[in-house]
């Protein structure tokens, strides 16, 4: 199995789970010594994924099984030192600006997860190195790099000096609000580079963290001439594998990271994801060239696990009917509804909506002003159930997400199974220690023969749920829902 399919196959649960192996010893303690002319880069990783062979269990075995699992709350866990969530030092170690500290408190942070742990002593060593992180899901990634950006800018110089490039116009909002907390007793400026960002006459940033996606952030430096990139510090990329992998996105982001290198004196590079395809891995380690390493070791999220069920429906009617009769499920909680096309999204969200149920639709086709309504409305609760493309599968945080429904299975640009967008949507639920369902929808063979090479990639289990009984397909999700 590879790294890409390996990061994230943890966060899925089994009836049963395997045992995990037992951690390999890592090369570094989360710290580093002092630097020579050519330091070699720190490495820490911890074992490979289990890929035990599965099948696809009954649903009434999963009820009899749920009833005696074992709850963890997200204190037990950060006391686990086999959750990735673990956490045995304190922010107070890493010498930060009072100011930055309390911010950190005040989000609710009492000491670091384990990826914070290890990250942060490396992240904020002087003089700067590059990273490359690689953890799953909801570990605490972008509290991460936020702290860091925090921590290189100077507050008294009114000038960019941290650039950090996402995939989506979501998840830059996000990062921004995350920054934005996080320094909220610093006197920090941050700049949301988005589509209409730039205003004609505008004067140059004055903002010392500039977040955006890739394209926009080349336009306001070659075009407009807005964003001068010489005073910048660090540069940080999230979702890093999927930013760095072929098509625009990639070469976007290799020409942001040229511009920067030209200009900037010795910026320090950190790239984040969940998942890194081995091909992508390689190219990382140029693009961040001497970069420190952490990757988290695979099997710790089993009992803090994504239930997985698939939906075997008779045709693409029956689907629909379906998820209706799911409704009521999907809004205990808030559900994501993945699709496949923009159309599908708006039709289901027509037919829903026309029925008398309250759900919204979110693609890349929406002005940037409905997307923001739309995803205003999503993370403050008002709206429950979200129909949208991939547009939102990597990255996105809302918490109270605990069902995601893949009513088209991913595929890559091949129409293959794609099991790498699988694990990142359906990590849109179980954030940070809380339990998550995941639904998929087959109708076919060609979905089924589908579904079974994702799971086959991944080794899990896959329950299926009998759509010809609703009371029986109700009982089954809200057992899994509630264990």
């Amino acid at each position: 199995m590879s790294d890409a399919v390996a990061s994230l196959s943890s966060r899925l649960s089994e009836l049963n789970p395997v045992d995990s192996a037992p951690a390999a010893s890592t090369s570094a303690d989360g710290t580093a010594p002092a630097p020579t002319e050519a330091p070699a880069p720190v490495v820490v990783a911890e074992g490979e994924a289990d890929e035990a062979p599965a099948g696809f269990p009954k649903a009434s075995a999963l009820l009899e099984s749920l009833s005696h699992e074992v709850q963890v709350t997200l204190a037990d866990q950060q006391q686990d030192p086999n959750s990735p969530l673990f956490s045995a030092k304190s922010f107070d170690d890493l010498n930060l600006h009072p100011n930055l500290l309390k911010g950190v408190y005040k989000m609710g942070f009492q000491k670091p997860s384990k990826i914070q742990e290890r990250a942060l002593p490396l992240l904020l060593q002087n003089p700067p190195r590059n990273m490359i992180g690689q953890s799953q899901s909801g570990t605490g990634k972008t509290a991460a790099f936020a702290l860091t950006m925090l921590s290189r800018v100077d507050m008294d110089l009114k000038q960019p000096q941290a650039i950090c490039i996402a995939p989506s116009r979501e998840l830059a909002l996000q990062i921004i609000s995350v920054v934005q907390r996080m320094g909220e007793y610093t006197p920090v400026e941050c700049f949301h580079a988005g589509r209409d960002s730039v205003k004609r006459g505008m004067p140059k940033l004055q903002q010392q963290i500039v977040i955006g996606t890739p394209g926009t952030i080349i336009d306001m430096v070659v075009k407009s001439r807005v964003l001068d990139l010489s005073a910048v510090k660090v540069f940080v990329l999230d979702e890093a594998d999927n930013m760095l992998d072929s098509g625009t996105m990639g070469e976007q982001s290799i020409q942001v990271k040229n511009l920067i290198m030209k200009i900037a004196k010795n910026p320090q590079i950190v790239l984040f994801s969940a998942t890194f395809a081995d091909s992508v891995r390689n190219f990382a380690t140029r693009f961040a060239p001497q970069a420190n390493e952490i990757r988290l070791k695979q099997e710790e999220l089993s009992l803090d696990a994504i239930k997985q069920f698939f939906m075997d429906c008779r045709d693409e009617a029956h689907k629909y009917e379906v998820l209706v009769e799911l409704y009521n499920l999907l809004t205990i909680g808030q559900s994501i509804i993945f699709v496949k096309r923009r159309d599908t999204s708006d039709e289901i969200a027509r037919r829903m909506t026309a029925e008398g149920h309250k759900v919204v639709a979110l693609h890349g086709k929406l002005e940037t002003a409905e997307r923001d309504a739309v995803m205003e409305s999503f993370r403050d609760g008002k709206t429950k159930v979200l129909i949208t493309t991939n547009v939102i599968a990597r990255g996105i945080d809302v918490m109270q997400v605990n069902m995601v429904v893949n009513y088209d299975l991913p595929l890559d640009a091949n129409n293959k199974p794609d099991p790498e967008t699988y694990l990142h949507r359906i990590g849109r639920t179980g954030r940070f220690g809380r339990q998550g369902v995941s639904i998929n929808f087959v109708h076919d063979r060609t979905s089924f023969q589908d579904m079974e090479a994702i799971r086959k990639a991944l080794g899990k289990p896959i329950v299926r749920v009998d759509t010809e009984d609703f009371e029986q397909m109700e009982a089954t999700l809200k057992a899994a829902m509630k264990a």
